[in-house]
């Protein structure tokens, strides 16, 4: 059983059932026709002794009738009785016959008469008798004219009138039940294989994409909106996080490498000068401050770039809360305002009791990489500007300062991982930082935008959702 495949199960379980279905229905039918037949039959048996009950009439002499006309007269007393001609035939296989009260028979037919001879007659009450095997369903009338008194007539009836017609509809039932098994199957059949297509092709469409390594593919279903439909989104929903997982795992890969490679050359480099030959002690404490300067470099580096893909492939380990951005905005702008690198204040406004939900974590870097950034390319003696506010359908923060600017063509380009606007000053910041904010931004489901002008400064704004 676990060997077939699920559409032969379901077709075989369907075709199961609705035979069970069809053999029960079938059984109900014949046994309620049965009943119904038989009390049809029963129905005309009294139906047709009451009808021969007007047939009879008694007369003091013999009257003169059509020649024409069948009637039968019977002596009977001192008259004679007129019976109908009507009541020599038989009524749907009912048969009638006139007895007198002690049992003789006078007139009629009945085909167990002998049978029946000791029966005591039993005023409209249908009685039943089997006579081999087989069962008869007999009704006496009691006549009450003037004339007819002591006369009974009585009406004899085989349950076997009916067979026939229950036969043919056994036959019937025979031939189609068969059939309908037969068509049931095969319907059965074409509808699980139309309704299992779309697995089979989500299946093939997955082993195509894992035997060929194409993230790029996508399960074609057509238009639909059950559940397989639904099913098949989903697997193109995984297929496209799957992508974008290999691609940042490639672009983290390639951009590593390249940035670590200037560090590392540089650390072989100061190793190799310093092994060619003895060097003076000054010489080798300019080589280990470079090396120990390189490693710290690469370090940060590593951790950046750790930090970065850990937000973008697991995003869900950084916990959402209730976090009072202006009072993590104050605190982080007072610890950095104590740094007055060369001679850059940092002045900031604030607005209360402002909250959002996020990561305490990083909205404190996303604020960090916001003012470091503005230090590292702000002028001599310029000034940092921090602002925190409520809009009306948001939240703003911005950083501005007063330094070098960023020229129009690399605007669209800075919240690129590792991309440096200033070349000049590189070696101050490996280029994710900015990367970093947009990321952070996107996270809490906010956006940032930069305003700046070559030689005048720049404003970064960070909008969060109220």
């Amino acid at each position: 059983m676990k060997n077939l495949s699920i559409r032969f199960r379901i077709t075989m379980w369907f075709t199961a059932a609705l035979l069970i279905v069809v053999f029960f229905t079938c059984f109900v039918i014949l046994y309620a026709d049965h009943q119904i037949i038989q009390k049809t039959i029963r129905d005309s048996l009294v139906q047709t002794v009451e009808d021969n009950v007007d047939e009879i009439e008694y007369y003091k002499k013999k009257v003169t009738v059509d020649p024409q006309e069948t009637d039968y007269y019977l002596s009977f007393g001192e008259g004679y009785l007129e019976i109908d001609d009507d009541f020599l035939d038989q009524v749907n296989e009912v048969y009638t016959a006139l007895y007198h009260a002690d049992g003789t028979f006078l007139y009629g037919e009945n085909p167990i008469a002998r049978n029946v001879s000791q029966l005591e007659f039993t005023d409209a009450k249908i009685q039943e008798m089997k006579v081999k095997d087989t069962l008869f369903y007999i009704f006496d009338r009691k006549l009450q004219l003037n004339g007819v008194q002591g006369l009974w007539l009585r009406g004899v009836v085989s349950e076997d009138q009916g067979m026939v017609h229950m036969s043919d509809i056994t036959q019937l039932s025979l031939l189609l039940l068969p059939l309908l098994g037969l068509f049931s199957s095969v319907g059965g059949y074409l509808i699980a294989r139309r309704m299992l297509w779309p697995i089979q092709k989500i299946s093939q469409s997955a082993a195509a994409i894992a035997t060929g390594e194409d993230l790029k593919k996508r399960i074609e279903l057509g238009k639909g909106n059950d559940e397989l439909h639904h099913l098949a989104q989903s697997f193109n929903d995984m297929f496209q996080r799957l992508d974008e997982a290999f691609e940042a795992e490639r672009q983290f890969t390639s951009d590593a490498s390249h940035e670590l490679r200037t560090p590392v050359t540089v650390i072989t480099a100061q190793c190799e000068y310093s092994l060619e030959k003895p060097r003076s002690g000054a010489e080798y404490q300019r080589a280990l401050r470079t090396i120990q300067r390189q490693g710290r470099k690469m370090s940060k580096l590593i951790n950046d770039m750790l930090d970065f893909a850990r937000m973008e492939m697991r995003a869900e380990t950084y916990v959402r809360e209730s976090v009072d951005l202006a009072g993590l905005a104050k605190s982080v702008c007072f610890d950095m305002a104590l740094i007055q690198e060369r001679g850059i204040s940092l002045r900031y406004e604030i607005e209360e009791n402002v909250m959002v939900c996020g990561n305490r974590q990083l909205l404190s870097r996303l604020i960090t990489n916001l003012i470091s950034n503005a230090y590292r390319y702000g002028n001599e003696n310029g000034h940092i500007w921090v602002v925190l506010r409520r809009g009306e359908d948001n939240i703003e923060l911005s950083v501005s300062d007063d330094g070098i600017g960023i020229a129009l063509k690399d605007q669209e380009k800075i919240f690129q991982r590792f991309y440096q606007a200033d070349h000049s000053r590189a070696g101050k910041g490996a280029g994710l930082g900015l990367s970093m904010v947009h990321g952070i931004a996107k996270f809490h489901g906010g956006d940032i935008r930069v305003k700046s002008e070559a030689g005048r400064g720049s404003r970064f704004t960070v909008t969060f959702p109220k």
